[in-house]
């Protein structure tokens, strides 16, 4: 459970991460050299007996067959990450390769599972590409791949991600935080930021079938209504309100009423808020008949104490985990191994790792679309890794699902690049 404080501060924050990878040629008049140049090598002369365990798993994981192109879609992404310190040839390949599902799992109606367009490989090209040939009306699904565009390619992008969101607001298709996003490289007082900050209130969609974006749209308002002009601040927010009082009764809808009323408040000052509300009598009853504030239940992310695992070394922990659902088993089975393994006694570990892996597979043989079966899986292959990662590469290729020994395989990559190979 969150306080409604913490939700209001989660609402609002809008992690934009910029990253990028720039080449540089060598300047022609420097060459002294009357030989022709070839360009440097993407990965060193000679690898490191790391470096080339990483490169080997990568390619393994990567050569798995996948049938759901969300999983190829983690693969590829994760892939990527980890090689690109080492080999960026290869990690552009698999950005490539990704970019396309990307855009295929769009055009299809599907929202894919991680973007690639956050990636630091992004190829501006591709990126550009991706945008302009975005159906209008797949914004929203489309929305965190428009943010990774507009900022890893904010130059070649930010022009066609605003044509098509403003293509999406006349189909009444609001992406709020994409609309934040541009509004932030345009520049809040933007000529374009004023338009759209009033064009997406005049352009609403369905209250009940978007119900889920009531927060977005509050946090959108709250982050502009300051720096437009107060009469487009006013209308605004009574649009919202309106909007919001069409919603069904919840915590969601209370906090979004809250954050609303609030932002209002300090756009109009005390005198304005009032007027404006009294102006209109269903944003008006909309405010009256909020309700109390009341805390959202959101789903708690699985969570294991290494600590507790360390406190229990010594004993055995067997009978415990054999009775927890399977997911719990998998990551409390997965810490037992890390603490007891860390500690010396790698027999021990050996066994809570099996429970770990078996569990794992239940996990994935059960999953449905709300469960992240993948970061399960990653989680107990990156504790695996810490104790024995040659020992963890052959659990993860043992894992039944194809997919699954990709993710896993990955994993320990990730972690023999970090720490070295550990046996």
């Amino acid at each position: 459970m969150q306080s409604i404080h913490k939700c209001l501060a989660a609402v609002v924050v809008l992690g934009l991460s910029l990253t990028g990878t720039a080449q540089q040629q060598n300047n022609p008049s420097l060459k002294r050299s009357a030989k022709p140049q070839t360009a440097a090598p993407t990965t060193p002369a000679k690898l490191t007996r790391e470096q080339k365990f990483v490169i080997d798993t990568v390619r393994m994981a990567v050569a798995l067959p996948e049938s759901d192109p969300q999983d190829r879609l983690r693969v590829l992404s994760t892939a990527a990450d980890v090689v690109s310190p080492i080999d960026k040839k290869m990690a552009r390949g698999f950005w490539h390769e990704g970019a396309r599902i990307e855009t295929d799992l769009v055009r299809i109606g599907q929202t894919p599972a991680v973007s690639m367009m956050s990636s630091g490989l992004v190829d501006c090209a591709a990126a550009l590409s991706f945008v302009e040939n975005l159906p209008n009306n797949a914004v929203l699904r489309a929305e965190q791949s428009l943010i990774g565009a507009i900022t890893s390619c904010p130059k070649q992008t930010l022009d066609p991600v605003s044509r098509k969101l403003d293509a999406g607001l006349e189909k009444n298709i609001v992406a709020s935080r994409a609309l934040m996003a541009v509004m932030a490289a345009q520049g809040e007082t933007s000529a374009w930021s004023q338009q759209h900050f009033a064009k997406m209130f005049d352009a609403l969609p369905d209250p009940k079938e978007n119900a889920a974006e009531a927060e977005n749209l509050a946090a959108m308002y709250m982050q502009m209504s300051g720096s437009v002009n107060k009469d487009i601040a006013a209308r605004s927010g009574l649009q919202l309100l309106t909007w919001l009082g069409k919603n069904d009764d919840s915590p969601v809808r209370t906090l979004s009423i809250t954050i609303t009323t609030q932002a209002m408040q300090k756009a109009l000052g005390a005198e304005g808020y009032q007027k404006a509300l009294e102006s209109d009598v269903v944003a008006n009853t909309t405010v009256q008949n909020a309700g109390q504030q009341r805390e959202i239940e959101r789903p708690e992310p699985e969570s294991v104490s290494i600590l507790s695992a360390m406190d229990s070394r010594g004993t055995d922990q067997t009978e415990r985990l054999r009775n927890l659902p399977a997911g719990q088993r998998a990551r409390e089975a997965a810490a037992d191994g890390f603490a007891t393994g860390t500690g010396g006694n790698k027999q021990q570990a050996s066994k809570y790792f099996d429970m770990a892996f078996s569990a794992a597979d239940e996990v994935w043989d059960a999953r449905t679309p709300e469960q992240n079966a993948a970061a399960v899986v990653q989680e107990i292959s990156e504790a695996a890794a810490q104790v024995d990662s040659l020992n963890a590469l052959s659990r993860a290729q043992k894992l039944r699902d194809s997919s699954a020994q990709a993710i896993a395989m990955l994993a320990v990559a990730r972690v023999v690049a970090s720490n070295g190979v550990t046996r």
